[in-house]
């Protein structure tokens, strides 16, 4: 009876606990490409990005954003006017977060990250579109360059077959 006791527990307890236990360290060990694949696709497929800052009063503000290609370090650049509010808001509180929608609406990129401002001529030449010709009249004098680099990130794409936690919708995340 004993033995029975023992065989039963370990089958209803132990062994389901340590399939768990071995799919998470799996997923932590081998899913930061696999994210950091399916963020690339879903943010260059996007085109445009939330660009969200906090205000002097705590409050969130957010803003479609026409960003750059995230480099190899899922850094990313984009352009604005040096007068905007969200350069003020950078400059009292680096903390932002940027939300890209996956084109067929199935997936998401979230990315909280710190902005430094970057305000030299190089920079300005290197990202630069084109078709910002007539947003800046004046450029390169007035525009300015917000870099943000990724502190914390979550996918999700059932496109791609990154999904969260089926009981608690935990998204998959990558700490930088």
């Amino acid at each position: 009876m004993y033995k029975t006791r023992c065989l039963l527990f370990v089958l209803m307890f132990l062994v389901p606990a340590m399939v768990s236990y071995a799919q998470d360290v799996a997923i932590q060990d081998s899913s930061n490409q696999v994210l950091m694949d399916a963020a690339v696709e879903i943010m260059t497929n996007a085109g445009t990005c939330a660009f969200i800052t906090v205000d002097d009063e705590g409050r969130p503000r957010v803003r479609a954003m026409d960003p750059f290609l995230p480099t190899d370090e899922l850094i990313v650049w984009f352009g604005s006017n040096p007068l905007s509010r969200k350069i003020k808001q950078i400059r009292n509180n680096p903390r932002v977060s940027l939300y890209y929608l996956d084109s067929d609406q199935t997936g998401y990129v979230m990315i909280h990250g710190l902005a430094t401002l970057v305000d030299d001529d190089k920079s300005k030449v290197k990202w630069w579109k084109e078709k910002w010709n007539d947003f800046y009249p004046e450029y390169p004098n007035n525009y300015i360059l917000i870099k943000v680099e990724p502190v914390w990130m979550e996918v999700i794409s059932t496109r791609l077959g990154v999904t969260g936690d089926e009981k608690t919708w935990t998204p998959p995340s990558i700490k930088f």
